[in-house]
């Protein structure tokens, strides 16, 4: 099964996170690929917007498959996946088009990063939005990351969300201008997108790239130095613990070590 597909409908990418058994979970191959689709987006015109989202009706993406995280065994593994991390995210940010997140169910980790970068956010009803990593791998998230969410939701609440390990609802990310409307199910939700996206292509090109790139210089400017974090708790007892437990099924005992 192909991971990740894309498909060209009138002036539309359409970008699929295709695991659908695997609630979508990303693989460094779907990161490489969606990073690959956003770098390569056609600028000649025939593309004028890109929707992204998730197979399966349950979720758009529940983080990054963990699994791969066994391979960590230096604090560079750990920087290293970070940057590769924070690399499909800038792509993300960079494409030239208007890119919507149009988010089924779970969208948490990975995920959430990715439709955080997005220029907008649609869910369905059913949206479950977060980062529980303080539940589950006890690992954290690179200082650009909590710089993007806190942009879109507020220093406090980005704290709150991930100190608690609690799962942002859709009228709640509604309110709080996470998202910009909520549909009732995944039918409406993919019919918007696709409305969303005709709306999108008939606006000015370079009105909307100029805008883009405005915003993700001003976001740039306001990154900090994170490595010796990152090393922290990617190299700790409580992280391998904490994958472990969390692909076996069990509670997490943290240590703190």
């Amino acid at each position: 099964m192909t991971e990740i597909l894309s498909e060209t409908r009138e002036h539309t990418l359409w970008i699929t996170f295709n695991r659908p058994q695997a609630r979508n979970a990303l693989t460094f191959g779907m990161y490489d690929g969606l990073a690959t689709l956003c770098r390569e987006v056609p600028s000649d015109g025939s593309i004028r917007a890109v929707v992204i989202h998730g197979a399966g009706g349950k979720a758009f993406a529940a983080g990054t498959d963990m699994a791969q995280f066994r391979a960590f065994e230096r604090a560079q593994d750990a920087l290293d996946y970070e940057a590769r991390i924070e690399a499909v995210l800038e792509a993300v940010e960079r494409c030239p088009l208007p890119t919507v997140a149009a988010i089924n169910g779970a969208c948490t980790g990975g995920g959430a990063a990715i439709a955080g970068v997005c220029d907008i956010r649609i869910a369905t009803a059913d949206l479950r939005f977060g980062f529980p990593i303080a539940r589950t791998l006890g690992n954290c998230l690179a200082a650009a990351n909590l710089a993007r969410l806190a942009s879109l939701m507020g220093a406090g609440r980005v704290r709150e969300m991930i100190f608690t390990a609690r799962l942002i609802g859709a009228e709640e990310a509604l309110g709080c201008g996470l998202i910009s409307e909520v549909l009732e199910d995944e039918a409406a939700l993919m019919a918007r997108a696709g409305e969303l996206a005709g709306t999108l292509a008939q606006m000015a090109p370079l009105t909307l790239r100029a805008t883009k790139e405005a915003m993700r210089r001003v976001a740039v400017a306001a990154r900090v130095e994170d490595a010796d974090l990152i090393e922290m708790c990617y190299m700790s007892h409580d992280f391998r613990h904490g994958m472990e437990a969390f692909l076996a099924k069990k509670k997490p005992e943290w240590s703190g070590t």
